[in-house]
């Protein structure tokens, strides 16, 4: 099955159920008996090594546009792209088992790759995401926290000089990007808000808050620096601080030698440059429980989780041919 030809049919599909169901047709098309587990993970075959491909998305897959050689849509990479090169690799008796899974974006939280690994322990796992030449043998962990200010609010003139909470939200957000971060870390505030009107002195002002880290101690370090940075503008400002957990995804390498050495062989094989990297895959689902787990990229393309991404859909027959040859190594 050509994974060009599933791109089309399946980027455009929005959609968890309606995806889910694309895929399971296309197993059972394949002469596959395609199950779905308490999550939403669809899972087909058996074998001591797993390829895993996530199909929900960030954002919302609409028609392709085709433009000079390149399809343009929300997710035909990431991670469109992924699933139609799996479900062109899905075989019966390949001697692998595949799943789909759900929960890799956003706030999932890693959920379907966490409860198939909780279920399954694989000699190997191998999550297909990414660009083409891509071995990512890190996981790159993180910490994401929703944090609250709460103050007294009040008029803007009357009340003038109550504690405000966009006052804490501003020296918190000042303080964490000035923090020194460790080597191989990151942090990003991606949803800001707070307030009610331009004359009232907010009560409530909050944001979203993102860190990341190779290392499992670097991140420890980063987590708490930042807490300390919140607690410190709650105090100046003179308002309560609120940390709540939204998720957290583990740091780490479970790659051994020989997964690693056969994703060199097989993007070699293909004709590309190997590019290892550090990245926040399925694959890190696999460090809690040491299962040698690694993600390869499997399609040319860019503008990941914006409107404007696109692929080289001719690319993702370079991307079964790494699989296929990795897979090969692997049996």
């Amino acid at each position: 099955m050509d994974p060009k030809a599933i791109l089309a049919r399946f980027a455009p599909v929005a959609g968890e159920e309606a995806r889910r169901a694309f895929i399971c047709d296309a197993l059972r098309l394949k002469g596959l008996a395609p199950r779905v587990d308490e999550v939403g993970n669809v899972l087909a075959g058996e074998g001591p090594v797993w390829f895993a491909a996530h199909y929900d998305t960030v954002l919302t897959p609409r028609p392709i546009e085709e433009r000079e050689g390149r399809w343009y849509a929300p997710a035909i990479g990431d991670n469109s792209s992924g699933v139609a090169v799996l479900l062109a690799l899905a075989e019966p008796g390949a001697g692998a088992g595949y799943v789909f899974t759900v929960g890799e974006e956003g706030l999932g939280n890693l959920k379907g790759a966490r409860a198939f690994l909780q279920a399954v322990r694989p000699e190997a796992f191998v999550a297909v995401d990414g660009y083409l030449g891509t071995v990512v043998p890190w996981a790159v962990g993180s910490e994401r926290l929703e944090v609250v200010f709460r103050g007294p609010g009040g008029h803007a003139w009357g009340d003038r000089g109550r504690p405000s909470a966009s006052r804490a939200l501003g020296i918190a957000i000042a303080r964490l990007y000035d923090l020194d971060l460790p080597e191989e870390a990151s942090l990003n505030v991606g949803r800001v808000w707070g307030g009610g009107a331009i004359n009232a002195i907010p009560a409530e002002a909050g944001f979203w808050l993102d860190l990341r880290a190779t290392r499992p101690e670097a991140l420890a370090r980063l987590a708490e620096e930042a807490r300390r940075a919140i607690a410190e503008a709650a105090r100046i400002a003179g308002v309560e601080a609120g940390i709540r957990p939204l998720g957290s995804r583990p740091a780490g390498r479970t790659a051994n030698e020989r997964l690693l050495r056969a994703a060199r062989e097989a993007v070699r094989e293909a004709g590309l440059s190997v590019q290892e990297r550090a990245a926040s895959t399925d694959a890190a689902a696999a460090v809690p429980h040491g299962v040698p787990a690694i993600a390869v990229g499997a399609y040319r393309g860019g503008g990941a989780h914006t409107e404007d991404e696109w692929v080289e859909p001719d690319s993702l027959a370079l991307g079964l041919r790494v699989l296929k040859a990795l897979l090969a190594r692997l049996r």
